[in-house]
């Protein structure tokens, strides 16, 4: 079982399915030569049958090789469902059959990644999905050449001081800072959400953190990764690719311990630093941790037993965002020598836009960024209930985060990040721009790449069994024997090209409306197509 190769490409994943009825078929050959896409070919197949050929039974039983039409496993020679193979066959044995349960791919390419897993919910009519990018710039506004123009595609990490607060004097024509601003790392607009090891298998967060480091080191894209909450292992703290690594600390207080102890011996900083409140897709349940993906190296890493582990919905000391400024961001922001970003993420609610406004009053400046999660980023062990009926969409709060900031003339000073069924649909690059012209600063998804590592989930009920140590790819489990399906670097490989293609298709969305940089709060290049949402938004409509 250990050579179930559970990235590639079956024939359940495509778009039109071959149905075969051997027993009518005479072999003429007419079928396969009529295929224009090559999606079928003749192979030979061994069948074992018993027969009986005298007058009293004297079964027999014997092996026979038959020739038969069978489909393909290639995206490139997918079949498109023309139907012409069931028009020249004479006897009806041949037709294709639309396949509901198939996954469209993301790259176009024959190994490349196939499209979605996991669950969906009841709102899965996504706000995104009724806007375009409608400024299209071509006159007064000439746009830009998408394959040879340089872009700058990073986004602040950091709280960004005005330039009335600089710190800056002028001394012999030079300006130099009297004292220390709160630290600011420019980083992609892509964020790979929090995904902790227990939730992930060790090989799927080892094939996410891979890509993170050949992405910084090879691409030059500075994509930063979310530890999630439970610790990270200490030769990855210890090493110099801590940098590209966001440490997470959540209501559970997992592998802190941990991390806490290997500080000392940190050859870098980390990247940042994570508070999580709430997620999005279950508010008021917290995550779960059952105690089946509870593993040695789990327990080792989070320091505790082989039992389920339960994080709180909250943070139990912390009763307001005033206190959790006071507490956790002052004290994390003193452990790193304030040279560390601190940001803070919670479940996108009614109060989204109060807690936004309270933490651009903080008098210490620390708060490093305000990440929203939406409903639409369901977990795959969330309830039901929470998953279909509790949270609220982002993308209505970080357009009011931003107005509200832009009424105060604080725009950009703490960076604005949107995470919750970003790439849902398989195009991450046009809802992240979407995002960012609404006024954030960049998105986070996690997801999508359980996708790209091979989840054979759906929206259909398949498979959808991530809570129960027991996923068939080796994604989300710790049974050494299911783990062993995942190939790392594969998966790793995927990742990289998906965020190369998510590379080039965004210039191509920031070229139309002659953007050389991330168009923050750009929303007159976005229009809809629904009256509501054009309202509510603050964008145009159009029919």
């Amino acid at each position: 079982m250990e050579a179930v190769k559970v990235q590639d490409v079956a024939v359940n994943d495509l778009p039109w399915r071959i149905e075969y009825d051997s027993t009518r078929c005479t072999r003429c050959g007419s079928c396969v030569a009529t295929c224009t896409f090559g999606a079928i070919e003749f192979a030979v197949r061994r069948q074992s049958i018993t027969v009986s050929k005298g007058d009293v039974p004297t079964p027999s039983h014997r092996q026979v090789a038959l020739t038969v039409v069978r489909q393909k496993k290639s995206l490139a020679d997918a079949c498109r469902g023309c139907g012409m193979c069931e028009r020249v066959c004479p006897n009806d044995a041949i037709r294709p059959v639309r396949n509901e349960d198939s996954r469209k791919t993301l790259l176009g390419r024959d190994d490349g990644p196939i499209k979605r897993g996991g669950r969906t919910n009841l709102n899965a009519q996504r706000t995104l999905d009724k806007i375009i990018v409608g400024r299209i710039s071509q006159m007064t506004d000439p746009a830009l050449d998408a394959q040879r123009h340089t872009f700058d595609i990073r986004a602040p990490f950091g709280r960004v001081l005005s330039a009335k607060e600089l710190p800056l004097t002028l001394s012999d024509g030079h300006l130099k800072l009297q004292h220390r601003v709160p630290p600011v790392k420019w980083i992609y607009p892509l964020i790979f959400s929090d995904m902790s090891i227990g939730a992930l298998s060790t090989r799927a967060w080892e094939a996410v953190a891979l890509a993170t480091a050949y992405l910084n080191e090879k691409c030059g894209l500075p994509v930063m990764m979310a530890s999630g909450e439970g610790g990270m292992p200490v030769k990855l703290m210890e090493s110099d690719y801590l940098k590209y690594f966001i440490i997470q600390i959540a209501s559970g207080h997992f592998g802190w311990n941990r991390i806490i102890k290997a500080m000392p011996r940190m050859r870098t900083d980390p990247g940042g630093v994570l508070i999580k409140i709430g997620q999005g897709a279950k508010p008021g349940d917290g995550g779960l941790l059952p105690a089946e993906k509870v593993a040695e190296h789990v327990q080792a890493i989070r320091g505790v037993p082989k039992a389920t582990l339960s994080s709180p919905p909250n943070h139990q000391g912390l009763y307001s965002i005033e206190e959790s400024v006071q507490k956790m961001h002052l004290s994390l922001n003193a452990a790193f020598g304030f040279r560390v970003p601190v940001a803070i993420k919670c479940a996108a609610s009614s109060t989204s836009v109060a807690v936004y406004n309270n933490l651009m009053r903080d008098p210490y400046k620390i708060c490093g960024g305000f990440f929203l999660d939406g409903i639409q980023g369901g977990t795959g062990a969330a309830n039901e209930v929470s998953l279909d009926h509790t949270g609220h969409p982002v993308v209505s709060k970080i357009r009011d985060c931003y107005l509200a900031a832009v009424k105060q003339g604080l725009q950009g000073q703490i960076p604005l990040f949107g995470g919750g069924g970003i790439g849902m649909t398989g195009n991450a690059a046009a809802d992240a721009f979407k995002m960012i012209c609404l006024g954030a600063n960049g998105v986070f998804c996690g997801k999508i790449l359980i996708q790209l590592l091979g989840c054979v989930g759906n929206e259909r009920g398949r498979c959808n069994s991530c809570n129960t140590g027991k996923c068939p790819t080796g994604i989300c489990t710790q049974n050494p024997r299911l783990v062993k399906r995942l190939d790392i670097d594969k998966g790793a490989q995927k990742i990289v090209d998906y965020v190369l293609a998510f590379d080039a298709e965004l210039r191509k969305l920031m070229a139309p409306i002659g953007n050389s940089s991330l168009p923050v709060g750009r929303s007159d290049a976005l229009v809809s197509t629904d009256k509501p949402i054009a309202d509510k938004l603050g964008i145009q409509y159009v029919c």
